[in-house]
């Protein structure tokens, strides 16, 4: 919440979602985060995808989205139990779609047009300092994506 309020400013007008741990976001919620924005932010625990229906996201057509954050493969041992329990309903072939890789090429061919990402479990912390560094360069610089990863990457 303090990285969001630092930046505030220079969001746009049209800034929504859902922040916090309130509430679990439905399926229509998510669906219509992800096609009605420009930018979409991810911080959460564990896989972005274990918190979607995937056989509803191939389905989408997200072409607004220019640019797709995923600040997620983060772990509590709650959000490892959760994860747990739901990958017992889940084939080998659902399980490995959701890998980083796998993810990225599946939100690029739901239209995404750029997407950052985690390739690795990662703490809180980490993707904390990540999500500063990211803002800080595309908002306040105003740096290019590309300009700012190499700036994430050093």
């Amino acid at each position: 919440k303090e990285i969001l309020e630092k930046y505030h400013d220079l969001f746009t007008l049209q800034w929504e979602g859902v922040i916090g741990n309130v509430y679990v976001p439905s399926q229509a919620e998510w669906e219509q985060l992800l096609t009605n924005c420009s930018a979409f932010l991810f911080y959460g625990m564990e896989r972005f995808l274990s918190h979607i229906l995937l056989n509803r996201l191939v389905a989408m057509n997200i072409p607004k989205c220019h640019l797709m954050i995923l600040l997620d493969l983060v772990q509590s041992k709650q959000s490892y139990q959760r994860i747990t329990n739901s990958d017992i309903y889940k084939s080998s072939l659902q399980f490995a779609i959701e890998r980083p890789t796998e993810t990225v090429m599946l939100l690029s061919l739901t239209g995404v047009r750029s997407i950052i990402a985690n390739q690795w479990y990662t703490t809180l912390q980490e993707n904390a300092e990540r999500l500063e560094i990211l803002f800080e360069n595309l908002l306040h610089i105003g740096r290019t994506t590309g300009q700012t990863i190499h700036t994430l990457q050093k």
